[in-house]
C-alpha cells in the first residue's frame, strides 16, 4: 500500500517564510511506525505542495486548528478523486466530531497504539470510523525515517526524548495531548543523535530536542546530557526557567553543547501570569535567570503572549524594551489564542467571549479570536503588530546580534544572528504576519471550500456531508 503523510500548514506571513522554518517531527515519526511493507512519503506543505494526484492509496493528514480550513480543502479534493483520507493531531483529538465529516476515519491522542492496527484495517478494506490512541511508555520508539525530509538546507534533525510537562499553563494542549511526563530511554535518543546521512555540515552537528519541558525530570536529563558530552553535538530545546537555580545542572548543559534554550516567559505583567497560570515564572527573577545561561554562554529564547487578561496596548507596546533589558536574545511574539482543549477555550466560551464570526483560520497564533478584557480586539490587534515591528525592527535585532558577540558561545551566537537576521528581513520587508480581517480567509485556496461551507457558531463552519453522500 502507498501512504502519503502529510503535515498540513498554511503560511501564517503575508508573504510566507514557510521554505525557511523546522518542520515538526509528527510526518517522520508516523512513517518510522509504518511496517516495511508500504510506501511511505512524507510531505511537508510548509516546504513543498502537496499532490493532489497522487498514486498514494492511503492519504493521511496532522494538522493544528489554524490549519483546519485547509486540511479540509485537502480531504474533500482527495476523496473526490477516490483516495481513503484519515486525519489526527491536536485539531482532531479536540473536534473529533467536525473533522469526522471530512474523512474516512479519525485518530484522537498519540497514534503509536493504533497505527499499525489502522492500516491493517485499511489493507482489509475494514476501516473504523474512529481510532482512539493511548498514552504509552516511550521505550519502543524509532528513529524517526530522517531519509524522508526534503534535501533543504533549512531543515534540522529533530528528536524527541520526553513527552509532557509538569505544568498547566492556562493556554496549553499538551497536558491533555500527551498526560503524564514520559521518556525515551537514553539509548534510543542517542542513537538518533548518532543518525548522520545529512547532506549539510550544521544539520549533522545540530540536535533540536522537539519536546516541550527537556529538564522537567532532572535525573534523566543529567542522564541524557552525560551520553551527549563525548558526541560533540551542538543542541537546543524548551525547558522551564527553573534550571537558572540549577548551577550544576547549566554546567552540564554547556559541557554538552546547549547552544540554546527556548522559555516560555510569556509577559512582565504578575497579573497577566497569574491569569496564564505560570505562577513559576517571577518577573524580579527574568533579568538573573537569563544571566546565569548567558554565563554558560548559552543563547536564551523567549516567548512572549499578547492579550493576557492583565494587558493593556500600552503594556504590550512596553515588552520590546523590556525584553531587551532582561537579555533574551531571540523573542518569539504571539497573540493569545483559547484553543479547543484548553482551560482557556472553557473559561472564554463560558463568559461568552469568544467571537463568533472568527473560523479556525485565526487560530494560529496571530490573531484575535476572543474579546480581551482591557481593550478592544483591534487595539489588541494593533498592539501586537506594533510590539512584532518595533521587536524585530533593525536596531533591536543587530543589537541583540552584536551583544551576542560577547556573551554567547560560537553555536548558539551563529543561531541567535540567523533567527534575529531572519526577522529583521521580514520586518525590513514589512512581512508581518497575516490579518484575516483584511483578506478573505480562503483566498489563497481552491474555490471549493468558500463554495461549500457555510457560516454556522464558532469553530463549526464544516458542515459539509460524508463521503458517503457526497
Amino acid at each position: 500500500m502507498k501512504i502519503d503523510i502529510i503535515v498540513v500548514y498554511v503560511p501564517r506571513y503575508e508573504r510566507g517564510h514557510e521554505k525557511n522554518f523546522v518542520p515538526p517531527i509528527t510526518g517522520i515519526h508516523l512513517a518510522a511506525l509504518t511496517p516495511d511493507r508500504h510506501e511511505v512519503r512524507v510531505i511537508h506543505q510548509q516546504l513543498e505542495a502537496p499532490d493532489l494526484e497522487s498514486d498514494a492509496d492511503l492519504i493521511a493528514l496532522s494538522f493544528f486548528s489554524g490549519f483546519a480550513p485547509e486540511a479540509y480543502r485537502l480531504a474533500i479534493e482527495y476523496r473526490r478523486r477516490g483516495k481513503t483520507v484519515i486525519a489526527g493531531g491536536p485539531h482532531v483529538t479536540f473536534s473529533p466530531d467536525e473533522a469526522s465529516e471530512f474523512v474516512d476515519a479519525i485518530v484522537t491522542g498519540e497514534a503509536e497504539s493504533v497505527w499499525a492496527t489502522l492500516l491493517a484495517d485499511v489493507e482489509r478494506d475494514q476501516l473504523k470510523p474512529r481510532y482512539f490512541g493511548e498514552a504509552l511508555p516511550l521505550g519502543d520508539l524509532p528513529t524517526p525515517r530522517y531519509d524522508l525530509l526534503p534535501r533543504s538546507f533549512f531543515v534540522p534533525r529533530v528528536i524527541q526524548a520526553t513527552r509532557g510537562c509538569p505544568f498547566r499553563c492556562t493556554f496549553c494542549t499538551v497536558p491533555t495531548l500527551n498526560p503524564g511526563f514520559r521518556v525515551r530511554p537514553v539509548e534510543s535518543v542517542m542513537a538518533d543523535v548518532d543518525y548522520d546521512d545529512f547532506p549539510h555540515w550544521w544539520q549533522r552537528k545540530v540536535v533540536w530536542f522537539w519536546d516541550d519541558n527537556l529538564t522537567a525530570k532532572r535525573s534523566y536529563i543529567r542522564e541524557l546530557l552525560a551520553a551527549m558530552v563525548p558526541r560533540k553535538r551542538w543542541w537546543l530545546t524548551q525547558a522551564s526557567m527553573d534550571i537558572a537555580d540549577d548551577p550544576e545542572l547549566l554546567d552540564l548543559m554547556k559541557a554538552s553543547g546547549c547552544i540554546g534554550i527556548f522559555f516560555g516567559i510569556e509577559s512582565f505583567g504578575d497579573a497577566s501570569l497569574d491569569f496564564a497560570g505560570k505562577r513559576q515564572n517571577k518577573v524580579d527573577d527574568y533579568r538573573r535567570k537569563i544571566a546565569e545561561l548567558h554565563r554558560r554562554g548559552i543563547c536564551v529564547m523567549a516567548g512572549f503572549i499578547s492579550g493576557l487578561d492583565g494587558d493593556t496596548p500600552e503594556s504590550i507596546r512596553a515588552m520590546a524594551a523590556q525584553l531587551d533589558e532582561i537579555g533574551v536574545d531571540v523573542p518569539f511574539l504571539s497573540i493569545l489564542t483559547p484553543f479547543r482543549g484548553t482551560p482557556d477555550y472553557k473559561r472564554y466560551q463560558d463568559e461568552g467571549r469568544l467571537l463568533p464570526d472568527r473560523g479556525w483560520e485565526f487560530y494560529n497564533g496571530y490573531n484575535v479570536t476572543f474579546e480581551p478584557r482591557l481593550m478592544s480586539v483591534g487595539e489588541l490587534l494593533d498592539a501586537h503588530r506594533g510590539l512584532w515591528s518595533e521587536a524585530f525592527s533593525m536596531r533591536r535585532s543587530l543589537g541583540r546580534i552584536l551583544r551576542g558577540i560577547r556573551r554567547l558561545r560560537f553555536g548558539a551566537f551563529l543561531m541567535s544572528a540567523m533567527m534575529n537576521g531572519f526577522y529583521a528581513l521580514k520586518a525590513l520587508r514589512k512581512n508581518r504576519p497575516v490579518d484575516f480581517t483584511q483578506r478573505n480567509a480562503f483566498e489563497a485556496m481552491d474555490q471549493l471550500l468558500r463554495d461549500e461551507m457555510h457560516p454556522a457558531q464558532h469553530g463549526e463552519r464544516v458542515q459539509l456531508p460524508s463521503r458517503r453522500s457526497a
